[in-house]
């Protein structure tokens, strides 16, 4: 018999579409700011990254090898990109490039190239220097609500930056701001469906209500010159270390890859921890019910966070006796490489107990979706900033058990199932998805008295 989860209902939590974030009837979703029908912008007098590199090698390396140079090499976000035009009839190019690339969104590039072929050098930088740093205000906190200034001075926190004759320098106490990263970090969909939620999760936070921002964590503080030739000071690394690792061969050589692997592996593992409870003892042919607690170490955002509907966290439960018999397992994969839930294609919900903290994407009949521009019910299931939740996995004990019974219990990460990169026609190595360890705990339970 398979054993029963018991979970609490609080954890499925349905995303509520407030009536004031829904967009237009627009079937291409133009925005006046990010989406615009036209041109509002010419990228004529920028440089480009490398340009910067010369007097900031040390920001530019980090950044070289970060997600957001990352963002428009991405092959999943391509694939992505081209399923959601093609499932619109050639619109809405602009509506994952709005943040992917702003400056081609809003120059005009995007639009001419909906397939990202063709895109001039800029736009494929993705979220580069010169869009961070040109950035005037913000008019919303979601859907690339950043407000650009590019023929202005580049801006940063630096209160009294050294002049210099590259380009006009000016202080912004914006650039330390978590509304600086709500704007593209926050999402949602078109009909107005929340599919993003970092910021509005750290409105809430004990990190948001003591005021510590996105880069308190994201981007730590170290000293050093802020440009060749300057000063020493307090500057910020611009790696910006998250969840995510890039699958895409050749942009990162092999030690720039275990440099970030070590350090998302790191981060994930402060993230959360677990605590493992059972009984002393077991019964022959009864019920031992394994009790797990998942506390989110995070004070600033859920655990997960992001694309929650793409990245994968869950739960793995193994049961053995002292001659290493599997007694019991939950959150283990197929011969796939996937969970054994509805995306598993060998044994889809096979895995009855299966716990994941990932949320769900539903089309209107109620059913499983994989693409968020058909989904018209998001289903969240991460843990609150600071908070924990408690599960319990009834485990049937065999009547003649060998010995003390050993429970195991993982909590795991990884940035995508292969079941998603099959539905986009996606190749990636047989070592592109690691599945990294958040959280271990176990528990011995003893033999009847």
């Amino acid at each position: 018999m398979r054993a029963a989860l018991l979970a609490l209902v609080a954890a499925c939590t349905p995303e509520v579409v407030p009536p004031d974030l829904v967009d237009t009837d627009d079937p291409d979703a133009h925005d006046a700011l990010s989406r615009p029908a036209e041109p509002t912008l010419s990228t004529a007098g920028l440089s480009g990254a490398l340009a910067c590199s010369g007097c900031h090698p040390d920001h530019y390396a980090a950044w070289r090898t970060s997600m957001h140079a990352y963002a428009m090499h991405d092959p999943v976000f391509r694939a992505l990109q081209r399923a959601r035009v093609a499932d619109h009839e050639g619109r809405q190019a602009q509506f994952c490039t709005q943040c992917h690339t702003p400056l081609g969104s809003r120059d005009g590039d995007v639009l001419a190239h909906p397939d990202l072929e063709g895109l001039g050098p800029l736009s494929v930088e993705g979220v580069t220097c010169e869009v961070c740093h040109t950035v005037a205000s913000v008019a919303r906190t979601s859907q690339a609500g950043l407000v650009l200034d590019v023929d202005g001075p580049m801006r940063g926190t630096l209160p009294d930056p050294e002049p210099t004759a590259a380009h006009a320098t000016t202080h912004s106490p914006l650039h330390g701001t978590a509304e600086l990263c709500a704007a593209c970090h926050d999402v949602r969909e078109v009909g107005g469906l929340p599919l993003e939620r970092p910021y509005a999760e750290w409105r809430s936070s004990p990190a948001g209500r003591e005021g510590r921002p996105c880069q308190s964590c994201h981007m730590p503080e170290t000293r050093g010159p802020a440009a060749v030739g300057g000063p020493e000071r307090v500057v910020h690394r611009h790696g910006w270390i998250g969840g995510g690792m890039p699958l895409l061969p050749g942009f990162l050589d092999d030690t720039e890859r275990a440099a970030r692997l070590a350090e998302v592996t790191a981060l994930l593992q402060g993230a959360a921890a677990l605590d493992v409870d059972a009984p002393m003892h077991w019964t022959p042919g009864g019920v031992l019910p394994v009790v797990v607690t998942v506390r989110n170490l995070v004070d600033g955002h859920a655990f997960p966070t992001g694309t929650t509907f793409n990245r994968q966290v869950w739960v793995e439960v193994t049961v053995t006796d002292e001659a290493d018999a599997v007694l019991y397992r939950s959150g283990d994969l197929d011969e796939d490489g996937n969970l054994r839930d509805v995306w598993s294609r060998l044994d889809p919900f096979g895995d009855a107990d299966l716990v994941t903290l990932s949320s769900t994407l539903s089309d209107g009949h109620g059913d499983p979706v994989l693409f968020p521009w058909v989904a018209t019910e998001h289903t969240g299931r991460a843990l609150p900033p600071a908070l924990e939740r408690t599960f319990t996995w009834l485990v049937p004990v065999p009547s003649a058990p060998v010995g003390r019974l050993h429970a195991r219990v993982r909590l795991l990460y990884r940035q995508y199932g292969p079941h998603l990169l099959e539905a986009l026609d996606v190749e990636a190595g047989p070592d592109a998805l690691p599945v990294l360890e958040v959280a271990t705990g176990e528990i011995e339970v003893f033999p009847p008295p």
